[in-house]
Parts: structure tokens; sequence; C-alpha cells
């Protein structure tokens, strides 16, 4: 049900704001995380910004590496998406144990241009190039990536739109509303311009 998404239509992925899952890897190391906070900053070339705090181990990865993965979890991928976000990758690495992938059985595939770790089971993807902005990293903790490639799941994605319906539930967005509580949309609704006066 993957399929590949124009890159004029990559900032649609998550200009609803999602809950995502941040992908790195580095030398061998690869690390994934949930981040609540994540936006679409420019369509044309697709640029994104996510807050991926300075003292995570992702962070890390990312500035290493120069670049991550969005992938956006949804309703069947609740617990792996809340567990991800709750324990730290770090303290794995420097045990030399498995790392949360290996952990916690969490699929994954290898983007198609940078070749990082997405999350199966999610309904989007995006890999990114980091765009250096020292100032936004280190005040704000936002990294903004240029996205590079970007797919998702046609049975709720598909002609650039979101379509969330009642025969699709399980692969609605997750959205973080504070202490491990979730909500997501329960359906999309076309609006319609109003007449003039």
């Amino acid at each position: 049900m993957k399929q590949p998404v124009e890159l004029s239509h990559a900032c649609r992925l998550i200009n609803h704001g999602p809950t995502v899952l941040v992908g790195s890897a580095h030398q061998g190391r690869r690390n994934v995380m949930a981040a609540a906070w994540s936006m679409p900053v420019e369509f044309v070339p697709p640029r994104v910004a996510v807050v991926i705090d300075k003292r995570t181990y992702t962070r890390e990865l990312v500035r290493a590496s120069g670049s991550f993965t969005i992938s956006i979890p949804c309703r069947a991928t609740l617990d792996a998406t809340y567990t991800v976000g709750s324990v730290s990758g770090r303290d794995d690495a420097q045990d030399g144990g498995p790392d949360k992938f290996e952990r916690y059985g969490i699929e994954h595939f290898d983007g198609p241009v940078l070749g990082l770790p997405l999350v199966a089971g999610c309904v989007a993807w995006l890999e990114c190039r980091l765009i250096d902005e020292p100032h936004a990293e280190e005040a704000y903790d936002t990294c903004f990536g240029e996205v590079v490639s970007a797919q998702a799941d046609t049975r709720v994605f598909a002609g650039g739109r979101w379509s969330f319906r009642d025969d699709n539930a399980e692969l609605h967005t997750l959205h973080h509303l504070g202490g491990g509580n979730f909500a997501w949309p329960a359906k999309s609704v076309q609006g319609k311009v109003l007449p003039a006066r």
C-alpha cells in the first residue's frame, strides 16, 4: 500500500500536526524517538522542522549524520510510539545492548534515498537532510530538514490528501495530548467556500 508522494505534496504529510517518529543512524548506531512538535516550513523545496531536544541520543546521531527520517505513526502503532518516546536509546548504546528497534521488536525498512531507518506500520515516511541552523538548534532545539523522499500508505493518503474515514480508523494519525494520552482524527470533511453577500 506504500506509494511515493510527490515532493510538492510532502509537507502535507505533517501539516495537520501528528506525533512523528524521528529516526537516525550514524556509523552502525541507530535510534528512534517520538516527537510531538513538527511542522512544514516550505513547500518548494519541501522543508520541515521538528523539535529534538539537544540532550537526546537521536539529536547526537542527527548532528553526526546530517540527516534524519520522519515516520508518521497511526492508531495501530500507538504502544510502540509511546514506548520509543518514553525510553532513551543512549543507555542501550553505551552498554552495547540492542537498540530500540531490536529491544521492542519495531520493524523498519531503509529509506530509498538516504538509507536511514523508517518505521514499518506507519502511514507516511519522509527522509530529510539536515539544514544547518545553529541558532535554532541551540536556542529552541528545532532542527530543519529538506525532504528528499516521501512515501505514504494509499489507504489513508492519496492524491496529495489525507482521508480519515470509519473504514480506515486504525490508520488515523496520532496526536499527543500529554502524559501518554493520544487522540486521532475521527474523519475528514470537505469544506465549502461561503457565498459572497
